[in-house]
C-alpha cells in the first residue's frame, strides 16, 4: 500500500504544530505553578502557618515546664500515689515538643508550599499534645481535691521552703567573692539570679502564709496559693542553680586561663611549622591569619585575670579562627591533637554561651528556644562524643546555636 507524502504531510504538520503547542502550554502552567508557589502571596501564606505554628509551639513549651512543677510537686507532696496520668502526659509533651523543635527549625530556606504544609503538621501535633496536657490535668486536679489534704501541702510546702534556705545560704556571700576579684560583666549574672532567687524565696514564703489561713477556712481553697508557692520555690530552685553554675564558670575560668594561653601559643607555633611546608601563596595567606591570631592572643593577656570567661570564649574563637585558616593544611594527627587542646577551653565557652541563652530565651518566642534546644543538643553530643575532632565540630556549633538564640531572644523584646 502506498502513502500519500503530500496527504501525510496534511495531517503530520497540524499535529506536530498542536503536540508543540500543547506542550508549551504545559510547560508555561509548570512555570506558572512554581512561580506561584513561590510568589509574595505563597510565602504570606507560608509565614502566617508558621507564626501559628511558632506560637503553638511556645505553648507546649511553657506546658512541659509547668508539668515539671506538677509532677514534681505530685511527687512530693503523695509519694507516688497520684494518678500517673499527669507523668505520661509530660513525657508525651515533651517527646512531641523536641520533634517539633527540629522540624521547626527545618523550615528556615524550604519551599513555601511544604513549609506552610509542614508548619500546620507541626501545629496539628501540638494542640493534640496540648489537649492531652489539658485532660491529664483535670483528672490529677481531681484526684487532688479528692485525696488531698490542705495542710499537709502547707506543711510540705513550709518544709522545701527551710530546705531551700538551708542549700541557698546566703548568695551574696558568692557575688561578694566574685565582685572582689573580677570585672562586672564577669559576676553580672551571678548578681541576678541571686536576686531572684532571694525574691522568690521571700515571694514562697508570702504565699505559703497565705494558704495556710486559707487550709484553716473550710469554705477556702489553698491550692491556688499553693500552687503559686511553688512556682516561687521552682524559681528560686532555678535561680540557685544559675548562681551555682554561674560562679562556677567564672572561678573554672580563671584557674583555665594560663593554660588556655599556653595551648593557644602551642598551635600557633604549630601552625607555623605546617605554613613551612606550603606553597608560596599559601603560606603568605596562612601567615597573614597566624599574626592576626597571635595578635590578638597577645591583646587578651592584660585584661585576662579580670575577665576570665571572656578571655577563655575570646581564646577558643582565635582558636577556631586558626583552624578554618589552617584548612586541610594539616594531617589527621595534627588535627586531632590540635583538637585536643581547643576542646577544654570551647567547651567552657559553649557552657557560657548556654548559660546566658538559656537566660536570654526564657518567654522568649519559638525562633531563640528552637535555637536554644539546637545549641544544648549539640552541647550533650559535644560532651558524649568519644572523637575530639567531632567534639570539637559540636562544642562550636553549640555555641553558634546559642548566640543565635541569645540575638533572637533580644530582638524580639526590642520589637515588642
Amino acid at each position: 500500500m502506498s502513502v500519500d507524502p503530500e496527504g501525510a504531510a496534511g495531517w503530520i504538520i497540524p499535529a506536530l504544530v498542536v503536540f508543540g503547542v500543547t506542550a508549551l502550554l504545559v510547560a508555561a502552567g509548570l512555570w506558572a505553578l512554581r512561580r506561584a508557589g513561590r510568589g509574595p502571596r505563597a510565602r504570606a501564606a507560608a509565614d502566617a502557618e508558621r507564626t501559628r505554628a511558632g506560637s503553638a509551639l511556645v505553648q507546649l513549651d511553657d506546658a512541659v515546664a509547668e508539668l515539671d512543677l506538677e509532677v514534681e510537686l505530685s511527687g512530693a507532696l503523695y509519694d507516688g500515689a497520684a494518678p500517673p496520668s499527669l507523668r505520661r502526659a509530660r513525657m508525651t509533651a515533651q517527646h512531641v515538643r523536641d520533634q517539633a523543635f527540629e522540624a521547626f527549625r527545618d523550615l528556615d530556606g524550604a519551599h513555601p508550599t511544604e513549609a506552610r504544609r509542614t508548619a500546620a503538621r507541626i501545629r496539628a501535633r501540638v494542640d493534640g499534645a496540648l489537649a492531652a496536657v489539658t485532660q491529664a490535668r483535670a483528672v490529677h486536679d481531681e484526684w487532688v481535691r479528692a485525696h488531698g489534704s490542705a495542710s499537709a501541702q502547707v506543711d510540705a510546702a513550709t518544709h522545701r521552703l527551710a530546705r531551700l534556705r538551708t542549700e541557698l545560704g546566703d548568695p551574696g556571700t558568692l557575688v561578694a567573692d566574685l565582685s572582689s576579684r573580677y570585672d562586672a560583666a564577669e559576676w553580672r549574672d551571678a548578681d541576678a539570679a541571686a536576686r531572684t532567687a532571694s525574691a522568690a524565696l521571700a515571694a514562697a514564703e508570702t504565699r505559703i502564709a497565705a494558704a495556710r489561713l486559707s487550709a484553716a477556712d473550710p469554705t477556702r481553697s489553698a491550692l491556688p496559693e499553693l500552687t503559686a508557692a511553688q512556682r516561687e520555690l521552682r524559681r528560686a530552685e532555678t535561680a540557685s542553680r544559675s548562681l551555682d553554675e554561674a560562679y562556677r564558670l567564672v572561678t573554672d575560668a580563671a584557674l583555665a586561663v594560663p593554660q588556655e594561653f599556653e595551648a593557644a601559643r602551642t598551635a600557633i607555633a604549630q601552625a607555623g611549622r605546617t605554613r613551612d611546608d606550603l606553597e608560596p601563596a599559601d603560606a603568605e595567606r596562612l601567615s597573614a591569619e597566624l599574626r592576626a591570631v597571635a595578635d590578638g592572643v597577645a591583646a587578651l593577656e592584660s585584661d585576662a585575670a579580670r575577665r576570665p570567661t571572656a578571655t577563655v570564649a575570646e581564646l577558643a574563637r582565635l582558636r577556631g579562627r586558626l583552624d578554618l585558616a589552617l584548612g586541610d593544611a594539616r594531617t589527621a594527627q595534627q588535627r586531632l591533637r590540635g583538637a585536643r587542646s581547643a576542646l577544654p577551653g570551647t567547651l567552657a565557652a559553649a557552657r557560657g554561651a548556654l548559660a546566658r541563652a538559656e537566660g536570654a530565651a526564657a518567654g522568649a518566642g519559638a525562633d531563640a528556644r528552637v535555637r536554644l534546644d539546637a545549641a544544648q543538643r549539640e552541647m550533650a553530643a559535644a560532651r558524649q562524643s568519644q572523637d575530639p575532632v567531632s567534639a570539637l565540630d559540636a562544642a562550636r556549633r553549640a555555641i553558634r546555636h546559642a548566640e543565635d538564640a541569645e540575638a533572637l531572644a533580644a530582638y524580639a523584646r526590642l520589637a515588642r
